[in-house]
């Protein structure tokens, strides 16, 4: 289904019409719950492409031609005519408490869906790299806390981790609360505990929190043997060709592929002197990397070649992680719990400056992991599906007007003071929140053209 070209703006639409349809339906049964008429159901904006009614003239569902959010419309009596007899129904006739339920059900469902899929995740069971230790770099915060090369991470703190997302996390969850981490660590059958220390707060912009510790998982020796090349890319317009050996490049030794890879990315548009064994006979050929930006790690080169097949990973050092059904919600609230702090940690820093807005992306971006994630099979979409969800629930509880969360902004006001706000306090705030977001997708979508044309 996902192998053709339209796998990423099939698997995008999937997932934004499966996620507004969460956020939506989280407004429009809490506000039947409480009484309140919705009038319209739509998921998309614009011209409706699909129109059916509810029973006995009820609530009207839409499919709208423009897939990029959605709506519900409720009885309102600041926007409608509505007779005396049923005001009952009218959503600015409630209570502020049951407005704030209505409002705060959206995200409230976008969360509750993403515990939802992270644990139909792990029942399904998601690949995953055990969390060992292939590399320590020198002077780095690890090498200085005594990790060691080859062990294999237990817990951080007093979270025990089975994979290196596991570890991820938890690392991100302790050095973000108080710059240091605890590592309960297993070597040659003893265990150790390491604490690593920062000097300084996590720069949201580097390449990888592992990589900013001085932390190499392992991997297998992989031989700098050349696979499928890219058609018309660097390494097939050079000459090269599929098992070709990498010796040497510019006089340096090539020892395995990730010397290869090193070189090769720190050289992009730099002509590289490439010295291979092809069938036993040493030849040399000149290839020029290409160069293309990377969020946090700048210009980097590619030259469009994967390495060859190699021998597989040491037994035990990739699984299946799986839970059982009983237990998985668990691991899922802890995951969305998890996720969720990390995004509002994040979004803090991108709002007092110290993390770089072209972090932010927009609908391209988000179809490209759609279509790829979709790829991989199910437990990644899952996993794509929970995270976006985190997302828009974040997002919509902003405290801009237009978002829920600027909503609750009013009705929060409303209940400190006894009486609504003033229209034109409203007015105006709607207006700042049309130029705000308007502002943001501008800048999202900008980040999403500089990616796909770099």
């Amino acid at each position: 289904m996902f192998e053709s070209a339209l796998a990423y703006p099939l698997a995008f639409l999937i997932a934004i019409g499966i996620l507004v349809t969460v956020h939506e339906y989280g407004h429009y049964q809490v506000a039947r719950w409480c009484g309140v008429r919705v009038l319209r159901f739509s998921v998309g904006f614009g011209r409706p492409l699909l129109r059916w009614q509810g029973k006995n003239g009820g609530t009207e569902y839409t499919v709208g031609m423009i897939p990029l959010g959605g709506y519900v419309r409720m009885l309102d009596s600041t926007e409608d005519a509505v007779p005396v007899e049923e005001r009952h129904e009218a959503f600015d006739q409630k209570s502020v408490t049951k407005r704030i339920a209505v409002t705060v059900a959206g995200p409230g469902a976008n969360f509750l869906f993403a515990i939802l899929a992270y644990w139909a995740m792990y029942t399904i069971g998601t690949p995953a790299l055990a969390p060992i230790i292939g590399k320590i770099e020198p002077q780095s915060v690890a090498a200085e806390a005594g990790v060691q090369p080859g062990s294999r991470i237990l817990a951080v703190g007093d979270r025990p981790v089975q994979s290196w997302g596991d570890a991820r996390l938890a690392l991100l969850r302790q050095l973000n609360a108080t710059g240091e981490a605890t590592l309960e660590t297993e070597l040659e059958g003893r265990t150790r505990r390491q604490i690593l220390l920062l000097a300084a707060p996590l720069d949201p912009d580097a390449p990888a929190l592992l990589t900013a510790l001085g932390i190499t998982p392992f991997r297998p020796e992989i031989a700098a043997r050349l696979g499928a090349l890219t058609a018309g890319g660097p390494a097939d317009l050079a000459g090269l060709h599929p098992g070709d050996e990498v010796l040497v490049v510019s006089g340096t030794v090539i020892r395995n592929w990730q010397d290869w890879v090193d070189v090769v990315r720190a050289s992009p548009g730099i002509e590289l002197e490439v010295e291979i064994n092809r069938a036993g006979q040493r030849q040399r050929l000149t290839v020029t990397p290409e160069s293309y930006e990377s969020a946090g790690q700048g210009r980097l080169g590619r030259v469009g070649v994967r390495a060859a097949e190699q021998p597989g990973w040491p037994e035990g050092t990739l699984f299946q992680q799986r839970y059982p059904l009983h237990t998985g919600w668990l691991k899922a609230v802890d995951q969305t719990y998890s996720q969720t702090s990390f995004t509002l940690w994040f979004l803090g820093r991108m709002v007092t400056g110290n993390a770089a807005l072209s972090n932010l992306s927009g609908p391209v971006t988000i179809a490209k992991y759609a279509g790829e994630t979709a790829r991989m099979g199910s437990a990644p979409f899952l996993e794509f599906l929970a995270l976006v969800s985190i997302s828009l629930g974040i997002l919509n509880l902003l405290p801009v007007p237009v978002l829920d969360g600027g909503h609750l902004v009013y009705y929060c006001a409303e209940a400190i003071r006894r009486k609504p706000l003033s229209e034109g306090v409203r007015m105006a705030g709607q207006q700042g929140g049309v130029v705000v977001l308007l502002g943001l997708t501008a800048i999202a979508l900008y980040n999403d053209l500089v990616r796909l044309f770099s």
